[in-house]
């Protein structure tokens, strides 16, 4: 699955467009014009991370429960916190930047609203009900969303997690069926309802 797939899905399946999706699709360059490009360019420091490894752990903990793990591996298995933290660094404005980095606090602040502790500290079926009630509350606020509106921040984490899980290698091959080499087409290939969707590289 490439870029471009990838971001479609997630599109599809948060009803939306993906915040950042035009600076994730600019990295897509032919060998030929990074070589170029990596000529012209003067030497640049090493980016600095964005997040650190508390913070890091905080997502992964949130992608699991988005995406937990099952009869296949969630989304901590394909080191969603991490990918977040890139994405967030390199494919966000700063003013994305900020309500992301803001919307960590803000989401232990609601789970100690709603559950009595932080995120960490509560169980799996807590987590699941505290990011259920966050999710339709990210589902209204976009609904009524105006074009210059912020986005809500639980929406970036979902869409982060929902991206990361599906372009990594496990989320490829063991969420999804995955086809190295493509063979001819076949539009009346038999399929049973609940099997895996395919990908190929």
């Amino acid at each position: 699955m490439n870029r471009r797939d990838a971001l479609a899905r997630v599109a599809l399946i948060m009803g939306g467009t993906v915040i950042g999706a035009d600076y994730f699709l600019t990295a897509c360059s032919s060998p030929a014009e990074k070589k170029t490009a990596a000529k012209t360019a003067a030497p640049a420091a090493e980016a600095k991370p964005i997040l650190d490894a508390s913070q890091v752990s905080f997502l992964d903990e949130v992608g699991e429960t988005i995406l937990p793990t099952t009869q296949t591996p969630g989304a901590k298995a394909a080191h969603v916190g991490s990918f977040m933290a890139v994405m967030v660094r390199d494919c966000y404005t700063p003013a994305d930047q900020k309500i992301f980095l803001g919307g960590l606090t803000q989401l232990d602040e609601a789970c100690k609203k709603q559950q009595g502790k932080g995120f960490l500290a509560c169980d799996p079926t807590q987590r699941t009900a505290f990011l259920t009630k966050l999710d339709a509350e990210q589902q209204a606020f976009t609904a009524n969303q105006r074009k210059d509106d912020p986005s809500h921040y639980f929406r970036m984490m979902k869409q982060l997690t929902l991206l990361g899980f599906f372009t990594s290698e496990v989320g490829a091959t063991k969420a999804l069926r995955y086809l190295p080499v493509p063979g001819h087409y076949d539009g009346n290939f038999p399929y049973k309802k609940g099997d895996r969707a395919w990908v190929t590289g």
